[in-house]
């Protein structure tokens, strides 16, 4: 830890020439999320960053899953239907990797086993969970290949609640960054977290030099500990912009869907030299007012956010390619 001194961040890239495209969770708008074959996919679709969510396994391994529980995305109660704990739920950190690898992930389904977006995969490919050093090597190998430069863009899950089971999620996370060459302002990657406690941490006490961004949640989520309604204010901007690159801000936060009108948001965080990555567009799940084309076209020539997470990274890719 280097809590001695603090890292100064790199310098925002506000308002760049080109909007980046976040391939969210891979490309679960085709395939399975987070699946080394949903990374693939995204890639080739044009990704410029493809995002990892880490959670941490029994054995302090990192991997690539959106929740600290598995049900929704896996087999895990027909595998192993003993080792639920006594909320009923099955957690990645009762599980070593080898047991998860046993594993097979499905498409995302709700509480009573129904697939959330009924109209994607339906498929029974044999898709596994991926550790986070597997999609390192293998973004870097198809940029070997492909002579590109394909990014990352790792979120740390729930820190607090990783904290509270004796696990530092941050220091795993920053070691295999390191490991990785990764940890450098000036690589192609971010690193978010919706617990900004986190995010200062990162920066103050662990020695972040790698691009950060603050995620925005609402407080009735219980996302983390954070207040979003301060960070919201030009003050909480400006006390994220201290320690970060930009926010990842939840789309109905830059405008009101009923009227239209943007809330100004996106303009506050380009004051305070912010970049703003909101998530999700998912063209199967728009509001009912909004095509796919209006929706991209306020997000980037109204709006003009400077990235976008998308399960449809191809959609994205060819909108700014012709507009």
């Amino acid at each position: 830890m280097v809590s001695s001194c603090q890292v100064i961040p790199p310098k925002p890239l506000v308002n760049a020439a080109k909007p980046l495209v976040i391939a969210h969770r891979g490309a679960p708008g085709y395939l399975p999320e987070h699946t080394l074959e949903s990374v693939t996919l995204a890639y080739a679709q044009g990704a410029d960053f493809i995002e990892q969510d880490l959670v941490v396994t029994k054995d302090s391994k990192l991997i690539v899953l959106h929740d600290i529980h598995l049900e929704t995305v896996t087999n895990v109660e027909q595998v192993f239907p003993t080792r639920k704990r006594q909320d009923g739920r099955y957690y990645a950190l009762d599980f070593t990797l080898a047991e998860l690898k046993t594993l097979i992930v499905h498409e995302r389904q709700d509480a009573e086993g129904k697939q959330v977006f009924p109209n994607r995969y339906q498929g029974k490919g044999e898709f596994h969970i991926a550790t986070f050093e597997d999609q390192i090597e293998l973004i870097q190998q198809l940029n070997r290949q492909f002579n590109k430069n394909t990014g990352f863009y790792p979120e740390i899950k729930s820190p607090a609640w990783h904290k509270e089971q004796g696990v530092d999620i941050s220091q795993l996370v920053m070691a295999m960054l390191r490991k990785h060459d990764l940890d450098d302002g000036n690589k192609n990657i971010y690193v978010q977290c919706f617990d900004f406690a986190e995010t200062q941490r990162l920066r103050n006490d662990l020695g972040a030099k790698v691009k950060l961004i603050q995620l925005i949640a609402e407080n009735d989520w219980l996302e983390s500990p954070s207040d979003y309604e301060v960070l919201k204010t030009p003050q909480g901007l400006a006390a994220i912009a201290k320690v970060a690159q930009g926010i990842g801000p939840w789309l109905p936060q830059l405008v009101d869907l009923k009227t239209m009108q943007p809330t100004g948001y996106v303009k506050q965080a380009h004051i305070a030299g912010l970049q703003v990555h909101p998530y999700t567009f998912r063209k199967d799940a728009l509001p009912d007012n909004l095509d796919t084309q209006q929706t991209l076209q306020l997000l980037f020539n109204d709006l003009k956010v400077d990235g976008l997470f998308t399960d449809f990274t191809d959609t994205v890719v060819n909108y700014l390619l012709i507009d």
